[in-house]
């Protein structure tokens, strides 16, 4: 069992198939064949069933899972140590809190331990963050939730033991234009939000999530896209949206956008690890900087 057989074992179990393993490798769709059907004969049993859809694990090849990673992980710690390379430690985060929160959480680990790397990967993709940390491709991320477990806001968490540390709160707000109908009204209900136009963006964006917790389906969904358009779109009257109150502050106190009357919780921001991978060089000292 070589450690590049298992770096191609974990690129199948990742992308599902042998062909898109082989892309991301960068070696021929045989190559990695070849390399699993390498790896099942040394230790003389199946790691994946064959089926039309894609590469699926047995139960051997679950097992091997967690070894593999644990395997690479120690590897790669060697290879630093012995290198004299700096730690790194891999933080994922939304687009959305990337530019918000990752300074603070750098700038308190640079004073507490400066030999220390934090590559930053931010996505738009929560599924992706999660998927990745849940992989061991990132150390730990930065993600929108709300409750007392992973995934109550409406997102479905990996099967993996992750842990996670509430950080700070981000408060929503619902925003309209100059001149709507509903500015001034109080105590407003989702009752009086019929007829309503909300922008959204994908539905299993974060805000996307909150508005159908907290408003329910009754205004006509119109998706805008990212924050910034909408944003700009709110601005222009195009409808009302659910936003973080750090994302419309400024037009708030320029008095383009106002803020309506309607109960928003806050949602929180959630940092996200495997707990089985707690002990990793660097990733408690991380762990340590965001929750300061």
């Amino acid at each position: 069992m070589e450690l590049r057989q298992l770096r191609t074992f974990e690129a199948v179990v990742r992308h599902r198939t042998v062909t898109d393993a082989a892309v991301a490798l960068e070696m021929a769709p045989s190559s990695v064949s070849e390399q699993i059907r390498t790896l099942e004969k040394s230790l003389d049993i199946a790691l994946f069933e064959r089926t039309p859809k894609g590469m699926r694990l047995t139960g051997a090849g679950e097992r091997l899972l967690s070894w593999a990673r644990r395997l690479l992980d120690q590897a790669e710690q060697a290879r630093r140590e012995v290198s004299a390379l700096r730690q790194a430690v891999r933080l994922g985060a939304l687009e959305t809190i990337a530019g918000t929160y990752i300074p603070g959480v750098l700038g308190r680990l640079a004073e507490r331990r400066p030999d220390i790397c934090v590559e930053v990967r931010s996505s738009a993709s929560r599924d992706d963050l999660l998927a990745d940390v849940a992989a061991g491709r990132l150390e730990a991320a930065l993600l929108l939730d709300t409750g007392d477990a992973l995934g109550d806001l409406g997102f479905p968490a990996p099967a993996e033991p992750l842990a996670f540390l509430d950080l700070d709160a981000v408060p929503l707000v619902l925003v309209a234009a100059n001149g709507h109908r509903l500015l001034g009204r109080p105590q407003l209900t989702p009752a009086d939000l019929a007829g309503e136009r909300l922008l959204v963006n994908v539905p299993n964006c974060s805000f996307s999530m909150a508005a159908d917790k907290v408003i329910g389906g009754s205004p006509t969904r119109v998706h805008a896209g990212a924050v910034s358009v909408m944003r700009t779109w709110t601005e222009q009257g195009l409808g009302i949206a659910l936003l973080p109150e750090f994302a419309v502050s400024t037009a708030l106190e320029s008095g383009t956008l106002h803020r309506l009357d309607f109960p928003t919780p806050d949602l929180s921001l959630r940092l996200v690890w495997r707990d089985d991978r707690a002990d990793l060089p660097g990733l408690r000292d991380v762990l340590y900087a965001a929750g300061a």
